[in-house]
């Protein structure tokens, strides 16, 4: 449905700044539920939407209708998209790259063209869905492991493989496994080409390689870093774990979102690192030991990957930034931009003006950060550009509920001031645990106001040098923040920066975890409740446009649920990309164990109506939307896409001509795994009209995936794919 004017209101409160929403959508925005239905279609939309599990208001169909249309509904085991659209794989898990393989699970895309029709693509490998990957690893990639035989020998599915003895058989089985998932992680870069006939082509070209989790252990290909970190990574002793190779890093894996600079580097985000090495850190910055995160393997799940190579924790979880164009560029981490579970990046480059990264930690209760540049912008080509994420303050963002906010630094003499239990969805908050290290948990503000009373500033919570001291902070990023009093959000999975300077934030997902859950007084979904599990897209305009600023603005743009809930028929937003008119691109993340599960009833058996992430099934697979951002269909969501059974959609990119979409396939089957002789299932739903009527749909659910193969019996894989429109128009709405 269209999100009116009163929508949007609800997520700032009924008091908050109409300021700030009227810079945001234009007059023309306030269109009603009727007029939006009929001017879905209208000749402004370049695609006709597919036909999606549940009834929208953009996607055509009459209110009268809607119980009949979609009574029943097929799911397809393939990426669905608009009629006149096709899609070709530029590349599948296990194909070459360079003297390695194309990765698992790629995320992140970026296109940088050097020539007419061609150029370099750069994929994020992020992580190994463990099921699926040891299932399928002997039919693509043509070789066994040891799985059952090390999975006997864990106890209770974990190994301390870093204490066994060299030479160890058991611990040449981990090296051997972890080794060849590590393979799967990372990057890669690919030369690319468009021929005559419009699709798309690897070129092979010699300087096609791979940064795996791996790289430097073995062939010198140690990956750099800069800023104060380097301080810390650079002990010879300290109280914890050092690895001994100074500022030199082995790897990089958890490779999610990420961005590509106006100089034509792409920076990728080590998101979740803590599944392969310890996160916490001690005062000092230094490493918790590699037992404390031992390898683990099961039938569902291998992780640990780090432990038995010895891998240092402080090391991960940094934005890295390569040169695609550069053969001899393994990557750079960049710690001035923090240490936490970064997904996404977007820079506020102004020729003359500092130059702002901004990135986001998904977690449950992550924040929002801010780099700002020492130095200034001189020329937005010059890859220079790099050497100013070398120094200047990473700060973190403050939303007040009234719509505006503020960012505070992450420095020694910041004031601690912590995140009150009180204003956390599940009241649970995470502080930096002295002396032990770590972390540890608070659940009242009795617990918080005397935290502070105990440490005045981030400076008597960290040790070292100056520099030292500075690198412990951005190490400990996620922590310090709290103890600084950064507004806990609702796991912001990308930032992306529109044409007029405005960031585009998407979070993902209200409801609170173990980590924490966001601020309750701002993350609010339809008529103020909270949690909203279905999430948002938010607008963030700095004041005066300055890259520098300290104080923003912000409004909600989009939310998702269900149309006859207030939301724009989405669940869980992710990546977000702008096409060359501005429309914001979006693909979603709902979790695959609830990818069309079955909703029989929306009530339980105490006649209580289900929560939220009980219901998320209606929403089927995960899928790739359409939002204006201006004129009369702002804000309305249009389904492009549907992906594979049991993926995630991920890493949308345009070529510069606006012809191509590129875009990432991750996991498909990582929960059923290979979809065996056609195998499918029907499933009951409970579903609503765009008006909140409830009917009964049957919906037939195939088990498992063979895309892109998509034979009988074919390996699931993760693949990175080209979208186009047959006609070779712009993929656009005008």
């Amino acid at each position: 449905m269209a999100l009116k004017r009163r929508n949007l209101l609800l997520f700032l409160g009924a008091s908050a700044a109409t300021v700030a929403l009227s810079s945001c959508l234009p007059s023309s925005r306030r269109v009603s539920n009727s007029s939006a239905q009929a001017g879905s279609q209208g000749s402004s939309l370049s695609f006709k939407p597919v036909k999606g599990p549940i009834p929208l208001t953009t996607d055509g169909a009459v209110l009268t209708k809607q119980v009949e249309d979609y009574s029943r509904y097929e799911v397809i085991d393939d990426l669905v998209l608009p009629e006149g659209f096709t899609y070709e794989v530029i590349g599948a898990w296990g194909d070459k790259i360079g003297d390695s393989r194309f990765g698992y699970n790629n995320d992140y895309l970026s296109f940088v063209e050097t020539g007419t029709n061609e150029g370099w693509l750069t994929i994020n490998f992020e992580y190994i869905s463990g099921g699926t990957w040891m299932q399928t690893y002997p039919k693509v990639i043509g070789k066994s492991l040891p799985f059952e035989e090390v999975k006997a020998a864990a106890t209770e599915g974990k190994i301390n493989a870093f204490a066994l003895p060299e030479g160890d058989r058991l611990k040449s089985q981990i090296q051997a496994i972890s080794r060849e998932a590590l393979v799967d992680l990372g990057l890669g870069a690919i030369a690319i080409r468009q021929t005559t006939d419009g699709a798309w082509t690897r070129t092979n070209s010699s300087s096609d390689r791979r940064i795996t989790g791996i790289s430097g252990l073995v062939d010198n290909r140690y990956l750099k870093a800069t800023g104060p970190a380097t301080a810390v990574f650079r002990k010879s002793q300290g109280q914890g774990y050092i690895d001994g190779l100074g500022d030199r890093i082995i790897g990089t894996f958890a490779n999610c979102a990420g961005g590509t600079t106006p100089w034509g580097t792409v920076l990728s985000a080590e998101e979740n690192f803590q599944d392969q090495v310890p996160e916490p850190v001690y005062a000092d910055g230094t490493s918790f030991a590699p037992k404390t995160s031992p390898f683990v393997i099961n039938n569902e799940n291998i992780g640990g990957l780090g432990n038995v190579f010895g891998l240092a924790g402080n090391k991960y979880g940094w934005m890295v930034e390569v040169d695609p164009a550069n053969p001899n560029d393994y990557g750079t981490k960049h710690t001035w931009l923090g240490r936490f579970r970064h997904e996404a990046v977007a820079f506020k480059a102004v020729v003359g003006k500092p130059l702002a990264v901004y990135s986001g930690c998904d977690r449950r209760g992550g924040h929002i950060y801010k780099f700002v540049s020492q130095g200034r912008v001189k020329d937005l080509k010059d890859k220079a550009n790099s050497s100013l994420m070398s120094e200047g303050m990473l700060y973190a963002a403050i939303f007040e509920p009234n719509g505006t906010g503020r960012w505070i630094a992450l420095a020694p003499k910041t004031p601690v001031n912590p995140v009150l239990p009180s204003t956390v969805e599940g009241n649970l908050v995470t502080l930096p645990q002295r002396p032990e290290g770590g972390s540890f948990e608070i659940k009242t503000d009795a617990e918080a106001i005397k935290f502070k009373q105990q440490y005045p500033t981030l400076n008597d919570l960290y040790e070292g040098s100056p520099i030292e001291k500075q690198g412990a902070i951005l190490i400990d990023a996620h922590y310090a923040a709290n103890a600084a009093g950064a507004t806990t959000t609702a796991r912001p999975e990308d930032t992306v920066l529109a044409a007029d300077g405005s960031l585009y934030i998407a979070f993902t997902s209200g409801s609170p975890g173990s980590d924490g859950g966001p601020d309750k007084r701002v993350f609010q979904g339809s008529k103020g409740k909270s949690p909203w599990e279905y999430g948002w897209i938010v607008r963030l305009q700095e004041d005066g446009g300055d890259p520098a600023a300290m104080t923003f603005r912000w409004a909600s743009f989009a939310m998702g649920g269900e149309p006859a809930e207030g939301g724009a028929g989405f669940s869980n937003p992710d990546n977000l990309e702008f096409d060359g008119n501005g429309n914001l691109w979006m693909v979603t993340d709902m979790s695959t164990s609830k990818h069309n599960q079955a909703v029989s009833s929306r009530i339980d058996g105490e006649g209580k109506p289900l929560e939220q992430t009980d219901i998320q099934g209606i929403f089927g697979n995960n899928s790739i939307w359409c939002i204006p951002t201006s004129g009369s269909n702002a804000g309305n969501a249009y389904l492009f896409g549907i992906g594979p059974m049991e993926c995630e959609t991920t890493g949308p990119f345009f070529s510069p001509d606006q012809r191509t979409l590129f875009l990432a396939v991750q996991h498909p089957g990582e929960n059923s795994g290979i979809r065996k002789d056609k195998a499918l299932q029907m499933r009951k739903f409970i579903i609503k009209t765009t008006d909140g009527k409830e009917f009964e749909q049957e919906r037939q659910v195939p088990l498992g995936s063979n895309w892109p193969g998509k034979g009988a019996n074919d390996p699931p894989k993760p693949a990175v794919v080209a979208i186009r429109r047959l006609d070779s128009k712009a993929i656009s709405i005008t």
